[in-house]
């Protein structure tokens, strides 16, 4: 705590600027704990709260609108990057899209208060088209009062910043052991995943070409279905001739629809 209180006196407004703006670019850095320590600091006059807000505000729409764009440019490439740390970057991504999907615009207001959310929303609402400006409106208000809510909490409760400091040696014991236990933990769900998953392997695959020779010999007792995620299925991109649109996430709810008769083949990303 102390040692962060020094940085923030030391390099001020641009630590606030740089911490807020890294950390809506992608990076795990705690701009929480940065907006609750200078709100606490701007009570005691070495900021002004004014100024702590407008800066960090700025700072996260930058970030913000540059993972936007990535998302925009680069489809769910990016946003595969950033779900890497998932059990599976494909489930993360779709989940992600679902909420973004039955809230609409108010997961851009909500999403700075959701661990995850926050870091994959900008880049999903480049991915699926939002409109520039509707995404400013919505996401700068979910910014001010992301970085307006932690800043003044602190400005508020600046005299618990000293008793919160005193006890942050032993939380900090508390934590190492909290998060050795959770990597441990991290790891063994890993390799039982693991494990559980090798049954998904044993499910029957054919490459292009085989499909290919399949259809020119027995074509009409095949069925293919186009399972591709959204942000990689675009209506007008090139598809299988004769393949059928299937929604990956009403896949379970059709399943007893699918012809009995004929060989199912599905492709995903």
């Amino acid at each position: 705590m102390n040692e962060l209180l020094e940085l923030l006196h030391r390099y001020g407004y641009q630590l606030i600027f740089a911490n807020v703006f890294l950390e809506a670019a992608g990076l795990p850095l705690p701009a929480a704990i940065i907006l609750l320590t200078a709100g606490a600091m701007s009570a005691v006059g070495w900021f002004k709260v004014y100024w702590v807000i407008s800066i960090a505000i700025v700072a996260m729409m930058l970030g913000d609108v540059l993972m936007y764009f990535l998302g925009r440019w680069t489809g769910w490439t990016i946003l595969a990057i950033l779900c890497r740390l998932s059990l599976n970057p494909e489930t993360c991504i779709i989940k992600s899209a679902q909420t973004f999907y039955r809230r609409g615009k108010t997961t851009l207001l909500l999403s700075k208060f959701l661990p995850g959310l926050n870091t994959v929303a900008p880049p999903l609402a480049g991915s699926l088209n939002m409109r520039l400006t509707q995404f400013l409106r919505f996401d700068s208000l979910g910014a001010a009062l992301y970085i307006a809510f932690y800043s003044m909490i602190g400005f508020l409760f600046s005299h618990e910043l000293e008793r919160i400091g005193q006890g942050l040696t032993t939380a900090e014991r508390i934590v190492t052991w909290v998060i050795a236990i959770g990597v441990v933990a991290y790891i063994a769900y890993r390799v039982r995943s693991y494990f559980k998953n090798r049954l998904y392997r044993l499910v029957p695959r054919v490459s292009v070409h085989e499909l290919k020779e399949k259809l020119q010999h027995t074509g009409d007792q095949i069925v293919i279905y186009d399972a591709r995620s959204h942000g990689y299925y675009e209506e007008k991109a090139t598809r299988i001739p004769g393949s059928i649109r299937l929604e990956p996430a009403s896949i379970a709810e059709v399943v007893d629809a699918l012809p009995r008769d004929k060989e199912i083949y599905l492709y995903c990303t």
